[in-house]
């Protein structure tokens, strides 16, 4: 069963946060949009270069009434510490949670049992708390944050504007559809 379209199951955890520990719930993602972006490991390859994407793009996503939730297996306090050590991680903004014990990983079904990571998972979710968009890569296959924000930005129209739909590479500004008999084959 997909995630897409349920609500998020409840989590509390702590989270590395503009030079704090912060505790961060189900509770905190409703309310507004948010995604929950799921990465291996602190201290590796791949991961920090998402990240850094990710940090580069925050101001964009938070105009966008955004709010942005790394998550990995580690404990809070490895994220102060590579938040410290890393030039590159440094410039995170956003809460960066522990998941030392999986509960988060496997609530969004991506916990990897027999390396204790989670895959690469990336999940909009709505002001009600509903998954909306899931993207799940390997390990090897980074992400953009491009891309993420414009499936963000279809997903927020979308939202607001009912009986519309997004085309494949739907840009903010362009036409949108409104399914309907007459399209039915002539697209």
């Amino acid at each position: 069963m997909s995630l897409v379209n349920q609500e998020i199951k409840s989590f509390s955890a702590t989270a590395f946060h503009n030079g704090d520990f912060v505790s961060v719930s189900d509770e905190d993602l409703k309310g507004k949009w948010s995604v929950v972006f799921f990465y291996p490991a602190d201290f590796t390859f791949v991961c920090p270069t998402e990240l850094g994407d990710l940090a580069d793009h925050y101001e964009q996503l938070q105009a966008m009434g955004v709010e942005v939730y790394a998550v990995s297996t580690d404990t809070h306090f490895t994220h102060k510490a590579w938040h410290d050590s890393s030039e590159t991680i440094g410039k995170i903004k956003f809460p960066m949670i522990g998941d030392p014990t999986g509960a988060i990983s496997r609530n969004f079904e991506v916990m990897i049992e027999e390396e204790g990571l989670a895959l690469r998972g990336t999940f909009v979710i709505n002001p009600e708390g509903v998954i909306k968009v899931v993207e799940t890569n390997d390990l090897g296959i980074g992400r953009s944050a491009r891309e993420l924000i414009r499936k963000i930005q279809a997903a927020q129209y979308v939202a607001e504007h009912d009986g519309e739909v997004c085309p494949a590479a739907w840009q903010p500004g362009e036409e949108t559809l409104a399914p309907s008999l007459d399209l039915v084959g002539k697209i």
